[in-house]
């Protein structure tokens, strides 16, 4: 459906614009349309080098998810492209409540309290964002996985209202959409990887009795999550598979990788 719908919005606006694989077919015979998946970018991102683009942007079948990618190519990840429409939010909402998932970068509760706002950490997952949105009242919500969801669109996630925002950011500062996020991208994560276990929640009640007893502090709010000031990891099980999901977030890629390596032996060690 994002192929019907996102022509109908776009058309008649001032800038020129090319898409891909509109046709209505559910077999997705170019790609899988999950943005998500960085081989599912490659298509538009040759094409964004081709034309010239300012802006690719990546839906997923209905176009309640989008991802960016730069004019030179490059995604840009969901904590930025949060972390960049909190600042819009809170330019219309002075002093707002703005949501973000856990496995989000440290950047975005950064940026939302440097805007004046009230940053709210919640669980993965659109049942619980929107059910937090509601209590709280909050104005947005953004989560790494490229849903964003907005109060005034009855608490539902939308690529498109998403993509709006960005383009008019882009439209006001006048500078292409890879200087415009840079404010925004503070550290480096391993995105999400997958280890198979024996009992996912088992491993993670292991690993965080592990952590416990040599005095790190542990949050189980969603699996577990262990911050270490320079660094942190969440390890989540999934809710369909024996598997367990790692996301790290450090200061730069060597300390990411060396800590990726870090928590995954201790995953091996408490299967």
């Amino acid at each position: 459906m994002g192929g019907f719908v996102a022509p109908l919005v776009f058309a008649g606006l001032p800038f020129e614009l090319e898409i891909l694989y509109p046709e209505l077919d559910g077999t997705f015979p170019n790609h899988p349309a999950d943005p998500l998946n960085p081989e599912n970018l490659k298509d538009l991102q040759r094409r964004v080098l081709e034309t010239h683009a300012d802006l690719g942007l990546a839906f997923d079948g209905d176009a309640d998810r989008v991802f960016l990618i730069d004019e030179l190519a490059q995604p840009v990840s969901g904590s930025a492209t949060t972390a960049m429409v909190a600042t819009a939010m809170l330019q219309r909402h002075p002093g707002a409540t703005i949501l973000y998932n856990l496995i989000c970068s440290k950047s975005v509760p950064e940026v939302i309290t440097e805007e004046g706002g009230v940053a709210l950490r919640t669980r993965v997952g659109h049942s619980f964002i929107k059910q937090v949105m509601a209590e709280s009242g909050a104005v947005f919500g953004g989560e790494h996985s490229g849903h964003y969801y907005y109060r005034d669109n009855y608490r539902a996630d939308s690529g498109i209202i998403t993509a709006f925002v960005v383009l008019e950011l882009m439209s006001e500062s006048n500078e292409p959409l890879s200087e415009l996020v840079k404010p925004f991208q503070r550290y480096v994560d391993s995105g999400e990887i997958n280890t198979e276990v024996t009992s996912p929640a088992d491993t993670v009640a292991r690993v965080a009795k592990t952590l416990e007893s040599g005095g790190v502090s542990v949050d189980l709010l969603d699996g577990l999550t262990a911050d270490y000031g320079t660094w942190w990891f969440n390890l989540r099980p999934s809710n369909t598979e024996a598997l367990l999901r790692l996301n790290v977030e450090a200061a730069d890629e060597a300390s990411c990788r060396a800590h990726v390596k870090e928590v995954l032996a201790l995953i091996k060690e408490n299967d």
